[in-house]
This record gives C-alpha cells, sequence and structure tokens, in this order.
C-alpha cells in the first residue's frame, strides 16, 4: 500500500465521461466565476493599507509584481485543466502525478483555501454591511456584528452567520441558479469598478504620483517602508486580492467543454483583474496623497476626498455585493474538492460524495460546508482565519507548478490541448514566488500551519489510506 501511488489519468479520463453534475457552464460564464472570485474586498480594503504603509502611488507596480506571480501559477493551472478536465483542482492535479499522500496533504490544505477563504469573506461582508446600515442610519449592536474575541465578551456576528446560509441555500440549490446569482454580482461589481476607474480619472492629480516610488523610510514599527523593498512588500500584500482564480479548474465537471474553457476563463480571468487593479491603483493614489488614504475604506475616502460623497453609497453596496459573489465561489470549490475527494475513496462517499436527486449537487456536504463556515465565522477574528487561508492558497499555487513540470517529464507525449509555454522557466519560478510569499507569514501563522497539516496527515492513515479506490483495487 504505497503512499506514493497515483491515480491513472485514464482513470480520471474515465471519471470526466461518466460525471453526474450539470454541465452547463460556457467559457464566460466560468470567467464570469474567476472574476467573481477575485475581486472583493481586496480592491477596497488592501489598497489603502498597501499604498499607505508601503508602496505609494507605486501601489500599481505592486500589482504587476503580483500578478506576474500569479500568472506563473495560472498557466501551470490551465495545462493541467485540460489534461485532467474534473473537479478537485490542486488535489487532482498532484493525485495524478506526484501520488497519494501528496495529493491528500494538498487537498486538506486547500480547506484552508476555500473554507476559511469563505471563513474571511463572510466576516468582511458584516463589516460591509454593518457600513452600510450605518449610512442609512441603522445601528446594530455591537454584541451582534463582532466575534467574542474581539468584543471582549458574549458576542455573536450575526450579520456573517445569516450570509453564509444565504450562499448555502443557493448552491444547493444548484450551479446554474448559482452561475446566475454570481453573473448579476459580477456585472455589478465590474461596472463599480469602472465608475470608479472612468470617474475618477476626471479627478487624479498627477503631482500625487510624484515621486512615483517614494523613498525608503524606517518606520515605528522597526520595518523598512516604501522604495523598492516597500513595493515589493506592498506585493505580498496585494497578492491576496488574486485569490480565487483558482476556484475556476474546481467547476470542471460542470463545464460544458471542460479542455478548452476552463484554461480560457483561468487565463482570462485573471489578466481581466490585473488591467482593473492596475487602473483603479493608479487612480487612487493620483486623487488623493496616498498617506491620504484611508486604511480601512479607502475606495470609499478618496471620492469623498474629492467631494463626491454620493459615491460612497455605491461603492459600499457593490463592495457588500461584490463580497457575496466571493463567497459563492469559494464554498461552491470546497464542496466540489470534497466531491473529487470522494470520489477517490479518501472521503467518507455517503457524506461527501452523495448528490441532490433533483438538483445533482452535492447538497450533504454543502450544508456541512456552510455549517462550519457560519459558525466559525460567527466566532472568530478576521485576521486568525485570513493568514491560514493565505497559506493553504500558496501551499497549492506552489504544488501546482511542481506538480505539472513533473507531469510533462514523466509523460511528454500526454494530449494537453493547452501548453503552458516555457514550462521550464514558468513552473520553477511558480514555485519560487510562492514559497517566497510563505516565508514572510508570521512564526504563530506557520505553527497552526503544521498543526493542521500534522492533523491532516493522521487522518490519512488513520481513515482514508485504507478506504481509497486504489487500495480496494490492490
Amino acid at each position: 500500500m504505497s503512499i506514493w501511488r497515483k491515480k491513472p489519468i485514464a482513470a480520471y479520463q474515465a471519471d470526466a465521461k461518466k460525471n453526474d453534475l450539470n454541465r452547463v457552464l460556457t467559457r464566460w460564464g466560468l470567467t464570469s466565476l474567476g472574476i467573481g472570485a477575485i475581486i472583493g474586498g481586496g480592491i477596497f480594503t488592501l489598497t489603502g493599507i498597501a499604498a499607505h504603509n508601503h508602496a505609494g502611488p507605486a501601489l500599481a507596480l505592486a500589482f504587476v509584481i503580483a500578478g506576474i506571480g500569479c500568472l506563473f501559477a495560472s498557466l501551470c493551472y490551465a495545462e493541467f485543466a485540460s489534461v485532467l478536465p474534473v473537479e478537485g483542482s490542486a488535489y487532482a492535479y498532484a493525485y495524478g502525478t506526484v501520488g497519494e499522500l501528496f495529493a491528500w496533504f494538498i487537498g486538506w490544505n486547500l480547506i484552508l483555501e476555500y473554507m476559511m477563504g469563505a471563513t474571511t469573506v463572510a466576516v468582511a461582508w458584516s463589516g460591509y454591511f454593518t457600513k452600510l446600515l450605518h449610512l442609512f442610519h441603522i445601528n446594530l449592536p455591537e454584541y451582534l456584528i463582532n466575534d467574542p474575541v474581539t468584543f471582549g465578551g458574549n458576542a455573536f456576528n450575526l450579520p456573517a452567520f445569516l450570509i453564509t446560509w444565504v450562499i448555502t441555500a443557493i448552491l444547493v440549490k444548484g450551479i446554474k441558479e448559482a452561475a446566475s446569482t454570481n453573473n448579476i454580482i459580477v456585472i455589478l461589481k465590474v461596472a463599480v469598478v469602472l465608475f470608479v476607474i472612468f470617474v475618477g480619472a476626471f479627478f487624479v492629480d498627477t503631482n500625487n504620483w510624484d515621486p512615483f516610488i517614494p523613498a525608503e523610510t524606517m518606520g515605528e514599527d522597526g520595518h523598512l517602508h516604501f522604495g523598492v523593498g516597500g513595493v515589493l512588500t506592498a506585493a505580498t500584500i496585494v497578492f491576496f486580492a488574486y485569490i480565487g482564480f483558482d476556484a475556476v479548474s474546481t467547476q470542471a465537471g460542470e463545464a460544458i467543454n471542460p479542455k478548452k474553457d476552463v484554461p480560457f476563463a483561468i487565463i482570462a480571468s485573471l489578466i481581466i483583474c490585473t488591467l482593473l487593479y492596475i487602473a483603479v491603483s493608479l487612480v487612487l493614489t493620483g486623487m488623493v496623497p496616498y498617506n491620504q488614504l484611508d486604511l480601512k475604506a479607502p475606495v470609499a475616502s478618496a471620492f469623498s476626498g474629492a467631494g463626491i460623497d454620493w459615491a460612497v453609497y455605491l461603492i459600499t453596496i457593490a463592495a457588500t455585493a461584490g463580497l457575496m459573489s466571493v463567497m459563492l465561489v469559494m464554498m461552491l470549490g470546497q464542496t466540489r474538492i470534497f466531491l473529487g475527494m470522494a470520489k477517490d475513496g479518501l472521503l467518507p462517499k455517503n457524506l461527501f460524495g452523495s448528490l441532490h436527486p433533483k438538483f445533482k449537487t452535492p447538497w450533504k456536504s454543502t450544508i456541512l460546508v456552510g455549517f462550519i463556515v457560519s459558525i466559525v465565522a460567527a466566532l472568530t477574528p478576521i485576521d486568525k482565519v485570513s493568514e491560514m487561508c493565505s497559506m493553504g492558497t500558496l501551499l497549492a499555487f506552489a504544488m501546482v507548478c511542481m506538480a505539472v513540470l513533473i507531469l510533462r517529464i514523466k509523460q511528454p507525449d500526454l494530449e494537453r490541448p493547452y501548453k503552458t509555454p516555457l514550462i521550464y522557466f514558468v513552473a520553477p519560478m511558480g514555485v519560487l514566488f510562492n514559497v517566497f510569499l510563505m516565508s514572510q507569514v508570521r512564526e504563530n501563522t506557520w505553527y497552526a500551519f503544521l498543526i493542521w497539516g500534522s492533523l491532516g496527515v493522521l487522518i490519512y492513515f488513520l481513515y482514508s489510506r485504507k478506504n481509497s479506490n486504489l487500495n480496494q483495487a490492490q
């Protein structure tokens, strides 16, 4: 019973043929899901921190660097998605190339990206929803909009809890309904992002861009800020605004033409969002001096500072709606990864692999994910789950880059409808970039990550190894 046994590529192709999910997603439907996952709270919040404390007007350059780093991973994801057009994302790719234990470990850590990512967004949504209510002079009690740690006593984040169950209900109903909901929200938030770019451009003062890269300074925290080093630090911060493009690969089982459309959607959604991010960052740092940007609501503060107070309502509404689509895609991706692992016998099939007879969705695991996300979101501070989410994402990105290179070397003649260009440069750079970002995470998060990983390995040896389909076939 080797822990390095691999699932044959032919088995994946057979899974794709007998897929029971509804294939309803078009090329642009998949792209919309990618944009829905990427554009969220990051563009409305991280821009302020990155520009104010680290990059100044060179925030746009930080987005370029982070986008290039993500592009390495996205090109590798695209090749795998064309070879293995099945749900499971990085987990499935590793299972077919590196081995079972490695694949399980990635699948286990993808929980950090998708489930903890959805939890982080639920808490962020609660914050924006509270701001939106405040604009209309409605104020909820503090103990109903905070977790017990932040509040310092008995508290329950009710908006975060309720929005999770709204998203869960949409996902149980079906992928078509989820995609339609996502499309409406994506249109709304992209429209607002374009509004920020084109209207904000009329209020840009180019003097605010001078100097484009502020001189390096020593902050009160003992760390260097600005300069080239500050731009690199800002790139590691805004990188997390890109998390989500890989969620497209989890929808291969519901794509009409996954071999061609999933690679297209992965790369297209990343490029579209990168261009929007760069434009927004140039407008924001041009509208007001970078050191005057509000850390919590930089976009709204820039328009307020320019005297366009009514735009604050529009931006807050868009941010609130936009975060809903991020949650939707994150939770959708998590249940599809569980489905892939259950099909392989690594998770209980009667729970994670059970499809609803009418809706053809993995309804049991969707409700389980909704329950966990809602409870954790209601009771946990956002910073605790967001860093763990980042660790899971970075590990998955690095491992996919490594696995696609291994597969290219070991099976060079395998049919690849899409081939990553310059693979011997792109894949190693993808590994190095993501490992570098992992090294920037706080020490306490590393301890939590190691504990989480150890728990996953323990579950593998106690349950998954002996129940694996590959083990049963021996």
